[in-house]
């Protein structure tokens, strides 16, 4: 029998009360005494208990964690008729959340990589560290398109760029889900609006929608294979995600065919009474959300409300069903109901294991990117006796603190250091570190060799921002569960970072300043003096040892931006892939350009670009190329390939991403590349919304970042074939 079969014959064996129970779910804060006594084990979707298991405790082991969630399951199991196990979720942003499991950069920094088969193995041993522990769903990745740095949710995203973000979206899924491990995409689908701000009403055409925000989500479907997507709180078209049916039916399930679950996000249900003001009735909310293709409502959802929404007629017993079905057909699939009961004992082998923590490094040190460097770096280990380190950023584990780790704890691990800490290992005991208050920035940095600034941000769930220069000020954190779910604290910033920064400048010219931070930040009033800038992104847990390695040119940074820095807010949104303005670019102020653009990062090393050469079999453009390190480091290089259209049926952007490699090139080594554009490069959107390969012209550009380009080449798409002149 196929998984869908077996779906069908158990849920025609079940009652009304049994199938409503599958779409229930509970959450509760407290796992200590009275915990099963609240627990409603016929429910079958929770909240991992591990997830609040570390509260002002010791932090509990993943033993521990295994035979609690273990327990669970057994007693939800033991709890109804036919002994069908719950669901455990939890967060997965950038390590699994229950607990103190292998922390890796946030997903900006992974998207830095421009590796989607590292990102593929992350995805992997998140998977292997959920499932080790018996959480069998996961609320990631998150893949929003991010293109107005305000949000403060960026630093959760792969950045702006459509192609970059399917490729690390569906690497993430494939990864999760070869472990049994449901991924669940989200903020299905336009989840802010102008200005950065967070769950506001989207009024994004469709066309912009289906070019651009949506595409994500078909990426981690289609090539993912996600069994489960997440509704977003806000509203596109005047109607809530979380009961749009044009999003999660007409698209989702008939044009995409997916056939896994629906959930809300937390709360997303009743915020179409009480946020969006469309019901004036809970169950009402239910019963349309429902009949538009949500499945289940997280966190916390009762049987009581299901039944209340039959009687009044707002769903009917076969809306139930079909959503039922597709829980039991995901369970089945994953293995859930043939193996419920995880090992414990085999859990601590495998988290934090040391392979783990050996990917998390290999992650670190590609996700940095250097933005400036005027001859200070690499630092030379033996040359410097004093090192003065300055920032509210220096001494903290650089794992940010957004979605990491559990509830109200902070991620921490006894071989967990933070930069400070690491670069006093790291140096010869003959090298004095000196670590010192912004108030002693010119005192200090004046008498050591080199000074380095560690800067901190307020940022993530619910912090959007209408300034982008580094925080100057104390920022409270919001007090509400939900925010203490996620992580959502925030640094004691003491001084002002800006005028800290030109302060250490001036009083010691070998300074740099290391970037701390999931987003851009406007460097105007401070870069200038700068002898060099690293973007290091929350690097995660090996994050301390992966920064200091690049300082000190153990290793060669090789990260570049995925996403544009702009020259202030004033900008924004501002992103490369726009389409062509109708008179210009420019401000009274500034020509409109960006402080560093998309694909941007320098190396120690340097590449040189052969002339590329085109084939095509009509169907497929094949672009092949030479590339050679000609510096003095062994190093990588990330070769995109963008298309710019032309005379097609409708305005298409300036310039788009559709092909890139990332590649190792030791010193003096050369190496030959074939990067290949499926036809679905070459089509968009037609005039009636119609998708294909409209005929237009096209420039083909070859570089290193979308302002550094080697070559150019033209060529054409006509009824439906790739033409080369």
């Amino acid at each position: 029998m196929t998984f869908e079969q077996r779906a069908e014959q158990l849920l025609s064996q079940m009652s009304l009360e049994e199938k409503i129970n599958q779409l229930c779910s509970q959450m509760l804060y407290s796992v200590g005494d009275g915990y099963e006594e609240n627990r409603a084990h016929t429910r079958q979707n929770f909240r991992n208990p591990g997830h609040f298991m570390h509260y002002e405790k010791d932090v509990a082991t993943p033993f521990a964690v295994a035979e609690r969630i273990n327990r669970d399951v057994q007693l939800s199991m033991d709890a109804q008729p036919h002994g069908i196990p719950p669901i455990e979720h939890g967060e997965a942003l950038h390590g699994a959340q229950w607990g103190m499991a292998t922390c890796f950069p946030q997903p900006i920094g992974m998207a830095s990589t421009f590796d989607e088969e590292l990102v593929g193995q992350i995805g992997d041993a998140i998977g292997k560290e959920c499932a080790a522990v018996g959480v069998r769903q996961v609320l990631s990745p998150v893949v929003n398109i991010a293109r107005d740095p305000r949000w403060g949710r960026t630093i959760e995203t792969f950045g702006e760029d459509v192609l970059l973000s399917c490729q690390m979206g569906a690497a993430i899924c494939r990864g999760l889900q070869q472990n049994g491990v449901i991924a669940t995409p989200k903020h299905y689908a336009d989840n802010y609006a102008h200005g950065g701000r967070d769950s506001h009403a989207s009024d994004t055409s469709e066309r912009t929608l289906r070019e651009v925000y949506l595409k994500p989500f078909e990426a981690c479907v289609k090539q993912g294979g996600a069994l489960s997507l997440m509704a977003a709180y806000n509203s596109w078209d005047g109607i809530p995600c979380s009961m749009n049916k044009h999003l999660l039916t007409d698209i989702l399930r008939d044009e995409w065919r997916f056939d896994g679950f629906v959930v809300s996000d937390y709360g997303g249900v009743g915020g179409v009474s009480y946020a969006h003001s469309l019901t004036d009735d809970p169950e009402r909310s239910l019963g349309c959300c429902l009949q538009a293709g949500l499945d289940i409502e997280l966190p916390d959802s009762t049987p009581e409300q299901f039944y209340l929404a039959l009687e009044k007629g707002y769903m009917q017993e076969e809306d139930i069903d079909r959503a039922v079905l597709r829980v039991l057909t995901a369970k089945f699939r994953i293995g859930l109901m043939d193996a419920p009961l995880v090992d414990p004992a085999l859990a601590g082998e495998t988290v934090r294991c040391e392979a783990h923590k050996a990917l998390a490094l290999k992650a670190a040190r590609r996700s940095m990117v250097l933005l400036k460097n005027e001859g200070l770096l690499p630092l030379c280990k033996t040359k410097i006796k004093k090192l003065a380190v300055f920032g509210a950023g220096a001494d903290v584990l650089p794992v940010g603190q957004n979605y990491s780790g559990p509830y109200r704890r902070d991620w921490t691990a006894p071989d967990g250091k933070t930069p400070l800490a690491y670069l006093r290992d790291y140096l010869s005991p003959d090298t004095q570190v000196i670590f010192a208050e912004d108030d002693r920035m010119e005192e200090v940095a004046a008498q050591c060799d080199v000074a380095l600034y560690f800067t901190a941000m307020v940022e993530g769930e619910g912090m959007d921002r209408a300034d982008i220069r580094l925080p100057s000020v104390i920022q409270a954190k919001q007090e509400d569960d939900h925010a203490i779910i996620v992580g959502k604290k925030s640094f004691e910033i003491k001084a002002d970072q800006e005028e800290s920064i030109r302060k250490m400048t001036a009083a010691n010219p070998h300074s740099a300043v290391i970037l701390l931070g999931g987003s851009p930040v406007d460097v105007s009033a401070w870069e200038d003096g700068c002898a060099a800038i690293l973007e290091a992104w929350y690097p995660g847990e090996q994050g301390a040892r992966a920064l200091t390695e690049i300082l000190f040119g153990e290793i060669c940074p090789s990260g570049k931006l995925p996403i544009t820095f702009p020259r202030s807010a004033g900008q924004l949104p501002l992103f490369y892939a726009a389409k062509p303005s109708g008179r210009g670019y420019g401000y009274v102020d500034n020509d409109g350009s960006p402080r560093y653009p998309f694909g941007y990062g320098l190396s120690y090393t340097q590449f040189a670009l052969g002339t590329p050469t085109l084939s095509t079999d009509g169907n497929t453009l094949t672009v092949s190329l030479s590339v050679k390190n000609t510096g003095a480091f062994d190093g990588a290089e990330v070769v995109l390939v963008y298309l710019s259209g032309r005379h097609g049926e409708v305005v298409l952007p300036r310039m788009e991403l559709k092909a890139y490699k990332r590649v190792e090139i030791p010193q003096n080594g050369e190496v030959s590349l074939s990067l290949s554009l499926p036809s679905d490069a070459f089509c968009y959107y037609g005039r009636t919304l119609q998708y294909g390969m409209h005929d237009a012209d096209y420039t083909l550009s070859v570089g290193t970042s979308c302002k550094d380009i080697a070559a150019t080449a033209e060529l054409s798409v006509r009824e439906g074939r790739i033409i080369i002149p």
